[in-house]
């Protein structure tokens, strides 16, 4: 294994957020401190899958057998995703090292319910994956770092760091899925990381119920743009307890999930102005944690799907006005595969034996290297290279 990070290898990452809108897959070489984007593509996350997966995120009966069926089908689903890029790529799997898979949450308790002990649910299969693919596989990376007392998220902060930070500039790196977190990296090497609240969550399921599921997101934020925000239903919105938590904190479907659609849907206003109102909930909610920053980033880079929001790019604009607002494309990174590249450098590290967290991000009581290892066919060349 002492061959891992030091010769250039192929990596595949996999990624499906809280947004249900896709598997992101990235074939990603890698070698040392350099890593490449070879290949990216999404691959829509088929209707059948989207009921259950919402059904799931909430307690409720049968939930073993259904999360059970879910888990293989998610696995099949990966896999599926694997191999497609790998064909756009040209590739074979004897050509990748491994597979770093974070799999579809249904369950992150950061915090526990009710003096449990706090846990996080990802699934689709690493099983299936290797099974189906024949290439070895790293999952489950958030587990290790809520055994070490800290909340499992964010992430990717790790590798934000290595691939955006400057010596001489405070950058905010935001990725906008179902839910927002931020990356801050100082110009003197301190690095923060936490969710700010909801992303596109919110937005998506407000469309989806207005329109009965026939469109799935407000496209480029259009409709939000033809709205008004209304003032009092914003002011009830950011009264959320999340906004009052001081990080590390995480959150998701379980904080900003039906509940807060039904909040607005109740109010008697125009599906314009509820959508220009939950658009201004997520930017007013990322500006806000400001307040926990050391100095004001001089440049913030979106990605993530909502950074293809056209209007709530221009509200982070507009809120942000002393700063440079860009997408991680402007710098060479395509917005949509930012988080799939993440879990292919994480998986690397993982091989190497090497942390992929920060505990000065998650609260964890130190460092720790996510991740539990499913063996491919390929397992014997990594560990006896």
């Amino acid at each position: 294994m002492a061959l891992i990070g030091q010769q250039s290898k192929l990596y595949i990452g996999l990624m499906s957020g809280t947004s249900l809108d896709g598997i992101d897959a990235a074939v990603v070489k890698i070698a040392g401190d350099d890593v490449e984007l070879v290949c990216f593509d999404t691959f829509e996350l088929q209707d059948k899958f989207k009921e259950p997966l919402l059904h799931l995120n909430q307690p409720g009966f049968h939930e073993i057998d259904a999360m059970g069926v879910l888990d293989r089908e998610l696995g099949f689903a990966f896999a599926a995703a694997a191999h497609h890029v790998l064909q756009k790529a040209g590739l074979t799997p004897e050509q990748i090292t491994a597979i770093g898979s974070h799999g579809q949450t249904i369950r992150h308790r950061p915090l526990g319910v009710e003096n449990s002990l706090p846990f996080t649910l990802q699934i689709g299969d690493s099983a299936t994956i290797a099974e189906k693919t024949g290439i070895t596989v790293v999952s489950d990376f958030r587990k290790r770092d809520i055994a070490a007392c800290g909340q499992g998220a964010p992430l990717v902060p790790f590798v934000h760091q290595r691939l955006f930070a400057q010596e001489d500039k405070n950058i905010a790196v935001l990725n906008i899925g179902g839910i927002a977190n931020i990356t801050y990296l100082g110009a003197d090497g301190v690095v923060l990381g936490f969710d700010t609240g909801p992303g596109n969550m919110v937005m998506d399921a407000l469309m989806q119920t207005m329109t009965d599921a026939r469109f799935c997101y407000d496209k480029d934020g259009e409709l939000a743009a033809m709205g008004q925000v209304n003032q009092a239903l914003l002011d009830d919105l950011l009264q959320h307890p999340f906004f009052k938590k001081t990080p590390p904190r995480s959150t998701g479907r379980e904080d900003f999930g039906d509940d807060v659609v039904h909040q607005i849907m109740a109010v008697d206003i125009p599906d314009a102005d509820k959508m220009a109102t939950a658009c201004e909930l997520t930017a007013q909610s990322i500006v806000d944690v400001l307040q926990h920053l050391p100095e004001p980033p001089e440049t913030w880079l979106l990605c993530g799907g909502g950074a293809l929001n056209h209007h709530l790019k221009q509200r982070l604009a507009d809120l942000l006005n002393s700063a440079q607002v860009q997408t991680t494309t402007d710098v060479g990174l395509p917005v949509e595969a930012v988080e799939a590249v993440a879990f292919a450098v994480l998986a690397e590290r993982t091989l190497a034996g090497e942390v992929n967290t920060l505990s000065a991000v998650t609260g964890a009581l130190h460092d720790v290297s996510g991740g539990q290892i499913t063996p491919g066919n390929n397992w014997k060349n990594i560990v006896n290279p």
